[in-house]
């Protein structure tokens, strides 16, 4: 038997009359209170209070008694043998009905005669072990009716007549609710449906009143006393109902809409009339009208719906919706089976239906994707990866088969190892190259070649997305210098090839000898890029011939054969000497050899001191926890500095005499030659893959770049799930989102995300090597603005963190005059500089390079121009930024900046404000201008000039005539733009969070639920913007509730799962104080999904919040097992567990991660000798 919480006491009502029920004696629609001459007599003379003197509380409810008699006087025929069972107790009714002139209403009795409950007792031995039970104070039986309150009058299924009115009104609550949580369970009507298979239309009759004769006992006592009929009946929530509910024969009534052709022509259209009345009430006619209602059990509509899929695929098998449908019905199927037998036949189902789609439609790549996933819940890992490859042999040009594939053999735990990991991204590169080899030589018989072929963008931005995913993973696994040399040679391979005629394997030669000759590389002092060092090189060999031939002139004779020298023949000699040196020492350390042996002795001897056995090798184990802290956190610090590849020749002339043989291995290690990256090198020709590969590369290494992708699409996407720690821009957002939470608490949480930073091991060489690289690159994509502000921002962050007290001139500066020396005419160049001046207080300065760069517009080639507008855009978001020292001189500043943008004049310094003409003059030109930026709009071309223009005319508009007029320029823009363009283009996702901004800037003057409202709408489009994630958590903080903002979050969590969406809404809940179940649960929901489980970040952030806030580092090694199975590749995340876990992890166990680690081929930098060496 189930133990069940003690019951409550029952509820203590006061009841008052409402209604007359007039003076016909007519059926009541509660048929447990017959209505009475007595009970109406009284009524007559009761006063009704003056609160209720309302018409709906005196309203003659005998009009629905009559209306409902005819319906129920079968019912109550029926239950009429019951009735004469209690004909006893009709003396104590007529008695309660006098009592009844006395009193409005009779206190309830404690019990029946005890002469009845003793008869009872004897003849049923069952009831009475029961109600012995029920006696007890825990139970609440007789002995807890008994205990009911005093003031308790009778209830509504109360089977006595003395009763005076049919309706009550309860005005005093029940205190015991609040302590149990809920009303006493025997106060809660009793219904159960009433002949469900004769229920047609929309009739709602069928509940009734159940058990109405019963006993006055039985009603108010507990469940478990009840009769063995009510057990059986049960209520509506009981075991039987649910079984019913549950069986597959059950039927139920649907209303079936009608439906429109499945495949619609182009020319076809959706009458207006089909929609209004899709959209009218829901009342009987105009539902019998658009809809028909069908009574069917779920095996019934099973097979009608398989039914209807079969037809839909054999009639257009070509349409993939259609099968996918069909498809997910399956899982429907299967959710509504028990046995696990039919659940696999289900399955197996669901793959035929797969098979049959993907061989109609071999080439779509949606059907594929979603035929491999689920063979996953049913192959083992081995007959799964078989499919996969066979797939990908017949598709190998597919992008998104891929990074599928290596992101199931990526996360495979029992199959995963570096080395195999790396063989299948070779392969995939080589797949993708050749594919788009061969649609590039298909291209140029084109007719058009100098156009880009959208095929082959779309190809070549994926080979970049695939190339950034094995650099990410080699990082992860520790080969930081594998990671680094692969940029260095793809850009190098790519971006500085010379421009010659070669075939891809003479090229391919000429490469390597470039990788091994020991030049420059990019990112390194002094590299010059492939193509220069070429030209370089063959300088210095004609050079070298010309002399030499100018020697034999002079010599006068032929004095024989000669080779001409060459960098690789001075290297030889060196090696060679250092080879001789080399002899001369194993000489001498011949003849010391005897004084050597004592050493070697004295380390074996130490070894052993220290429990260490030389001879077991690995096998040997380390019993002390602090140990292993130690070299975690000395294997750490070596990640974060060993990232730089070194080269082949200066390390073999590094090697000096007297070098340890350590070092020389350690040396080795980090060198990376030609055949480390020549399977994953590839050429790219279109300008979007090349920018893609400088964007994300500078990303990778922790610059600040202009965001050049849309927050929608798969490469933001698969950056964000690649995540091991969080860069500076997100990290900005979450620390403000929680200090506008935590501002108003009295007890803040001191859990910040500060932890998943990447700064800390983005250091002054790393910021150093990225400037180099830049700067290198501004040579392919001269007057680059986004690439300019990369290179300013990241000689900011290396001389910061080489000297952080020194603020006084902007880091910047001499960098930025010497690129404008080196071009003058570079006016965007001028505005990012005066920009970065401005970041840093020196506002006169900007404002002298502005008036500078705008001054000279004028005197630019008209393709230069077109930048203006950016400029004037900058200049006046400088000046407001600037507004909080003096407001006036600064709006008056803006508006003459923008007025001269509008009106087409000649720019000139501020000296007065703007004058209403010129204002207006501004308007009028801002109007044509806009004018034609819709123009092109409609035709597709969007660019950042055409944006620059909008937000300044908005600007310009809020300055002058208020913040609705700035708001009304934006909505015609958005206006002329279709939701598909507006969803997938940057520019204009900048342009939506401009808006946003803007809104938030006058919320005081708007109201917060407008800025909710376009909140709202913005997330529809760009539900994985971070920006618009902030402003829904900081905006509706402040405008609704917290739990509507739990509700929009846990909504797109649901729809659009993304790990900056959960980042955002555990931020939500860790400011607050949220509770530990819901943050755990959100945690869990978020790793739960088969495409989350894999986020480095997530895992990292759930094992912080058990060890730093709950403080509960039991669960949070559960977590870390967990996490390390589902992203075995994260070298940081296996030591976060040595780091943080120390204190629930044995030596024992540290020693296995360790070689669990080895086993996987992750690279470890350091010997626990080494730290068991530096311990003695």
């Amino acid at each position: 038997m189930e133990s069940k919480p003690p019951e409550q006491s029952p509820p203590t009502p006061t009841e008052e009359p409402l209604a007359d029920a007039g003076t016909d004696v007519t059926p009541s629609i509660f048929p447990l209170f017959p209505s009475t001459a007595s009970s109406s007599s009284l009524l007559a003379t009761t006063t009704v209070p003056q609160w209720l003197s309302n018409s709906s509380f005196t309203a003659d409810f005998s009009l629905i008694n009559k209306a409902v008699a005819s319906q129920l006087r079968s019912e109550t025929a029926l239950s009429s043998p019951q009735r004469q069972r209690s004909d006893d107790d009709e003396e104590d009714k007529n008695d309660g009905g006098n009592r009844a002139q006395e009193k409005p209403y009779e206190i309830l009795e404690s019990s029946e005669s005890e002469g009845r409950y003793k008869e009872e007792k004897r003849s049923k031995k069952k009831r009475k072990k029961k109600r012995k039970h029920d006696r007890s104070p825990e139970r609440g039986g007789l002995d807890g009716y008994s205990s009911r309150k005093s003031g308790v009058r009778a209830w509504a299924d109360s089977d006595s007549s003395t009763a005076a009115k049919d309706y009550y009104f309860d005005s005093h609550g029940d205190r015991d609710n609040l302590a149990f949580g809920s009303i006493y369970r025997m106060d809660v009507a009793r219904y159960k449906p009433y002949n469900p298979s004769k229920l047609s239309g929309l009739n709602v009759r069928g509940l009734y009143w159940s058990n109405r004769s019963v006993s006055l006992l039985e009603r108010e006592s507990d469940v478990d006393t009840l009769d063995g009929k009510m057990k059986s009946a049960g209520r509506y929530w009981s075991g039987k109902y649910t079984a019913l509910e549950r069986h597959k024969s059950f039927k139920r009534l649907r209303l079936v809409a009608p439906k429109l052709s499945s495949v619609l022509a182009d020319d076809e259209f959706i009458p207006l009339s089909d929609i209004g009345t899709s959209h009218r009430a829901a009342d009987s006619d105009s539902v019998s009208k658009t809809a028909s209602v069908v009574e069917e059990s779920w095996e019934d509509e099973m097979l009608n719906k398989t039914r209807e899929f079969n037809k839909l695929t054999r009639e257009h098998p070509h349409d993939e919706k259609a099968w996918l449908a069909f498809a997910e019905f399956q899982d429907k199927v299967a959710g509504m089976q028990r046995q696990k037998g039919a659940r696999l036949q289900t399955l197996e189902k669901k793959i035929s239906i797969l098979e049959k789609a993907v061989e109609l439609n071999p080439d779509n790549e949606a059907l594929l994707l979603y035929l491999l996933k689920t063979y996953q819940t049913r192959d083992s890992s081995d007959v799964l990866i078989g499919r996969w490859q066979k797939i990908l042999v017949q598709q190998s040009g597919s992008y998104k088969l891929w990074r599928e594939f290596l992101h199931v053999v990526q996360r495979n735990f029992s199959r995963f190892k570096v080395s195999e990991v790396r063989k299948m991204y070779a392969h995939a590169i080589e797949a993708l190259s050749t594919s788009c080899n061969k649609h590039s030589r298909q291209a140029r018989q084109g007719a058009d070649p100098s156009s880009p072929d959208p095929v082959i963008v779309e190809l070549e931005l994926g080979l970049v997305d695939i190339f950034l995913s094995l650099c990410r993973f080699e990082w992860q696994a520790g080969y930081r210098e594998l990671a680094t040399a692969l940029f260095q040679a793809e850009i190098e391979f790519s971006l500085f090839c010379p421009p010659l005629l070669l075939t891809g394997q003479s090229k391919q030669r000429l490469f390597e000898y470039f990788w091994n000759s020991g030049g420059a590389r990019v990112g390194e002092e002094g590299a010059l890029g492939w193509s220069t060092w070429l030209e370089k090189e063959e300088e210095t060999r004609q050079r070298i011939i010309k002399e030499e031939q100018k020697h034999e002139n002079e010599g006068g004779g032929w004095t024989g054969w000669s080779e001409p020298l060459s960098k690789d023949t001075e290297v030889a000699d060196k090696v060679e000497d250092k080879v001789n040196n080399d002899l001369v020492m194993e000489d001498n350390e011949d003849e010391d050899e005897d004084e050597d042996v004592q050493p070697e002795a004295d380390n074996e001897t130490l070894m052993k001191m220290l429990g260490i056995d030389v001879d077991a090798g690995d096998g040997g184990e380390v019993n002390d926890a602090s140990t292993w802290i130690k070299w975690s956190e000395v294997e750490s610090s070596r990640d974060c500095d060993q990232w730089m590849p070194l080269h082949t020749k200066s390390d073999m002339t590094s090697t000096a005499i007297g070098t340890p043989k350590g070092e020389d291995d350690e040396q080795l290690l980090r060198t990376v030659l030609y055949e480390d990256v020549n399977e994953y090198l590839f050429t790219l020709s279109t300008a979007e893959a090349q920018l893609s590969l400088v964007s994300q590369f500078i990303d990778f290494y922790g610059g600040k770049i202009s965001q050049l992708i849309s927050s929608n699409s798969s490469t933001w996407t698969e950056n964000v799930l690649s995540f091991e720690d969080l860069p500076e821009s997100m990290l900005e957002k979450l620390k403000s989102t929680h200090q506008v939470l935590t501002k108003e608490e009295s007890s803040p949480t001191d859990f910040s995300f500060g932890f998943l930073s990447g700064s800390a091991s983005r250091n002054a060489d790393m910021m150093k090597f990225l400037r180099n690289a830049v700067l290198l690159l501004l040579t392919v994509f001269p007057r680059n603005h986004i690439l300019e502000e990369a290179v300013l921002i990241s000689e900011e962050l290396f001389v910061t963190k080489i000297n952080p007290s020194n603020c006084m001139v902007t880091p910047c500066r001499a960098l930025a005059k010497s690129l404008l020396k080196s071009d003058r005419q570079d006016v965007l160049l001028c505005g990012i500089y005066a920009q970065r001046e401005a970041s840093y207080g020196n506002i006169g300065h900007a404002r002298k390079v502005f008036d500078m760069a705008l001054l000279s517009v004028e005197g630019l080639p008209v393709e230069r121009q077109a930048n203006a507008p950016l400029l004037y855009f900058w200049y006046a978001e400088v000046e407001l930024a600037n507004k909080s020292n003096d407001d006036c001189e600064s709006s008056h500043r803006a508006i003459h900046i923008l007025s001269c943008l509008g009106s087409d004049t000649k720019y000139s310094p501020f000296k007065s404000q703007a004058t209403s003409l010129q204002q207006l003059r501004a308007r009028q030109g801002f109007k044509e201008k806009l004018r034609a930026v819709r123009s092109s709009w409609v035709r597709g071309i969007i660019n950042n000039q055409s944006v620059a223009l909008i937000c300044s005319t908005a600007l310009f508009e809020e300055l002058t005539s208020g913040w609705d007029a700035g708001i009304d320029v934006l909505d015609q823009a958005f206006a002329v733009v279709l939701p598909e363009t507006r969803s997938h283009t940057y520019q204009l996702e900048f342009l939506f969070n401009y808006y946003i901004r803007m809104l938030q800037r006058h919320q005081s003057q708007s109201s917060l639920a407008k800025v909710w409202e376009s909140i709202s709408k913005g997330l529809q489009m760009y539900p994985f913007s971070p920006e618009l994630l902030k402003g829904v958590v900081e905006v509706g903080h402040l405008y609704t509730t917290s739990n509507k903002v739990r509700r929009v979050l846990d909504e797109y969590c649901y729809k659009k799962p993304s790990v900056v969406l959960w980042l955002f809404a555990l931020s939500y809940e860790m400011s607050r104080g949220g509770s530990q179940h819901r943050i755990r649960g959100l945690f869990e929901r978020a790793l739960g999904t088969d495409k989350l489980s894999s986020s480095v970040i997530l895992w990292r952030c759930y094992i912080a919040y058990e060890v730093d806030i709950v403080k509960d580092p039991s669960a949070a090694r559960r977590v870390f097992f967990r996490a390390i199975h589902a992203c075995p590749w994260s070298k940081r995340l296996w030591l976060d567990g040595f780091l943080k876990l120390n204190s629930v992890l044995t030596a024992k166990e540290l020693s296995d991660l360790q070689e669990v680690m080895r086993d996987k081929e992750l690279n470890l930098r350091t010997d626990i000798y080494e730290i068991l060496l530096q311990e003695s």
